[in-house]
């Protein structure tokens, strides 16, 4: 089993920055990928981005240029750097982690889930 925990969500305005954290515990050494998803209300949850046990890294199209995400091997936590945040990106953001090889970008395909965090960017 994995555990996941968020941390980082808070209020912002509109073009600041915000870092999320997630701590993995656990059979940590049994994740291959590892990816962030956000859920806005009224929509359904979507990927992110996610890091590949190799360090290779995915984002979606809405957040390329403006989310980073990175880990800490040392700490078992992934990071996802967050800069010129809009009134869009509010939801509630979902970490992740998967044991098998395969689209990263699929949620369905995830092992664990975090419990959320949430993320408001005021106008």
């Amino acid at each position: 089993q994995v555990q996941l925990v968020e941390s980082g969500g808070g209020l912002v305005q509109a073009g600041g920055s915000l870092r999320l954290s997630c701590a993995a515990s656990g059979r940590t050494l049994s994740i291959y990928t590892m990816g962030w998803f956000r859920q806005a209300p009224g929509k359904e949850r979507e990927f992110v981005a996610c890091i590949r046990k190799n360090g290779s890294t995915y984002s979606a199209d809405s957040v390329k240029g403006r989310f980073t995400i990175s880990r800490d091997n040392a700490k078992n936590t992934v990071y996802l750097q967050m800069n010129s945040l809009k009134p869009e990106d509010t939801a509630i953001y979902y970490c992740a982690a998967k044991e098998s090889i395969g689209p990263a970008a699929v949620q369905n395909l995830y092992d664990y889930w975090g419990q959320g965090t949430q993320v408001t960017v005021s106008s």
